[in-house]
């Protein structure tokens, strides 16, 4: 389906983006032994964090169906906003009968292996929390997730059965599909939709892309049917305002203090990271109305638990 335009620097060969070795930690697959599965993720750590001991925030950046680490960083480059920053960035992976490759997310309706096989991904989440916690100094109350396509549903599931860990997350071209369970804490939530998207379509409806077998069938809700799920459960008014851009749509709640929910319909972006890279040659390229990580990263910044 869909998500496998994100089989990214798979497919295309293309390679992470260059780091400068004085940056940050030097890229090291790590591994977690989870439900009696070899999980991996790849973590990240600005220089001077590990020796300063001051809890930073956390946020994980989960790839798409097909995807990896190396691809959700290249595409997004959340490396260079940690660095930036001074946050810690993990790209946990997703699983595969494939020996690593076309990892996809149990998000209930959606991905492939991972959906078929229900492995338990929140959990495996969880468990990395607290294996990353435990070593590194981390602000358990500025905790955040994000992820595109697939890895955006997943995001939306981690926002609602982790609620006591996250304190906001941002889904990019991603969906829910109306049978969700309500969270038990308020979270947080900023989504970003391309109305161009064909794959994840921002009016609902039937998912396109070139594997129809890697979900379930169930159909997707519109890109607005996200807001008001996460508008509902922060307890927010009902109705939104809507501020018309040139080349966005910006709906945002009134929410209790401390909590918001925001949602950016792009005009001109398809099933692409908002002002990231091209996926592969055959994903669609990304519109640059906004770039999507500075604009997850200042509303991350601005929501702690």
């Amino acid at each position: 389906l869909v998500f496998f335009a994100m089989l990214i620097g798979i497919l295309s060969g293309s390679s992470p983006p260059t780091i400068a070795a004085n940056s940050v930690s030097s890229k090291q697959r790590q591994t977690l032994m989870h439900d009696g599965i070899e999980r991996s993720y790849v973590i990240r750590v600005p220089h001077g964090i590990m020796e300063s001991k001051t809890p930073v925030p956390l946020v994980f950046v989960l790839h798409g169906g097909g995807g990896n680490a190396d691809n959700a960083e290249r595409i997004t480059g959340f490396t260079e906003k940690a660095e930036k920053e001074g946050f810690i960035v993990a790209y946990p992976e997703g699983t595969s009968r494939f020996k690593g490759k076309l990892r996809t997310w149990n998000a209930g309706h959606c991905c492939g292996y991972a959906m078929r096989n229900r492995v338990n991904d929140v959990d495996f989440i969880r468990a990395l929390i607290d294996e990353i916690s435990e070593t590194h100094p981390i602000d358990r109350n500025r905790i955040y997730a994000t992820g595109m396509s697939n890895g955006g549903m997943m995001t939306h599931r981690l926002g609602i059965e982790l609620s006591d860990r996250f304190a906001a997350i941002a889904p990019v071209v991603a969906t829910v599909f109306g049978d969700e369970s309500e969270p038990q804490a308020p979270v947080s939530a900023v989504m970003l939709n391309g109305m161009l998207d064909k794959s994840v379509p921002y009016r609902g409806g039937p998912t396109g892309g070139r594997f129809p077998r890697a979900w379930d069938g169930m159909p997707a809700k519109p890109a607005s049917e996200q807001a008001n799920f996460w508008a509902n459960a922060n307890e927010c008014m009902d109705i939104p305002h809507r501020e018309i851009k040139e080349r966005h749509i910006l709906t945002h709640y009134r929410c209790p203090a401390g909590k918001a929910v925001k949602l950016y319909l792009i005009k001109d972006n398809g099933h692409a990271w908002p002002g990231g890279q091209q996926g592969s040659r055959m994903g669609d390229k990304p519109s640059y109305a906004l770039i999507g990580t500075d604009v997850i990263w200042t509303f991350f910044e601005a929501h702690p638990k």
